[in-house]
């Protein structure tokens, strides 16, 4: 899954390019999300009894069940949407946020560390957190929730970090 073109809220530098991008697995949009879903159409045949039987109590109670899921599962969809997990050839970055914007930028000559940990249910849908610890911090810096195939993203990293140690060694 690659941009297109690049977003507004990171610029690329002449020699570098995007090696890696992702949004969080599925799995971050919640239980929330099916269940905002479910109730919207629930509310949807609500409402549609409630209009042919003309009551206007049951119709109300279906428009509330479409309004509440539908506006539920949209905001859940907008935040899942609007995370995005960048590694090029130089950087690292993480954004989040719909309306204000929170963007998390690493070189990669500062990271020191990396992990992947997976828990059980991570592993069998294919999803886990990669965390950076960058110079100087014992604390992680930023951590990359719910990646899918966060192996593949770990690769990817390692790999580049390397180049980056061996350019810099140079």
């Amino acid at each position: 899954m690659a941009f297109s073109t690049t977003p507004d809220w990171f610029h690329l530098g002449d020699d570098e390019e995007i090696v890696w991008e992702s949004r969080p697995h599925p799995i971050e949009l919640g239980v929330a999300f099916p269940v905002a879903v479910v109730l919207a159409v629930l509310g949807l045949g609500v409402t549609a009894w409630g209009l042919t039987d003309d009551s206007g109590v049951v119709t109300a109670i279906g428009l509330l069940l479409v309004i509440g899921g539908g506006g539920t599962a949209a905001v859940r969809y907008l935040f899942w949407t609007n995370t995005r997990y960048v590694i090029t050839t130089s950087e690292l970055y993480k954004k989040r946020g719909v309306i204000s914007r929170d963007v998390t930028q690493f070189r990669l000559e500062r990271v020191q560390n990396t992990s992947l940990s997976q828990s059980v249910l991570g592993r069998a849908l294919g999803y886990g957190d990669l965390t950076v610890f960058t110079a100087g911090s014992g604390d992680p810096e930023l951590t990359f929730e719910h990646v899918p195939r966060p192996e593949r993203a770990s690769s990817v990293l390692s790999d580049h970090l390397a180049a980056s140690a061996d350019e810099s060694v140079v």
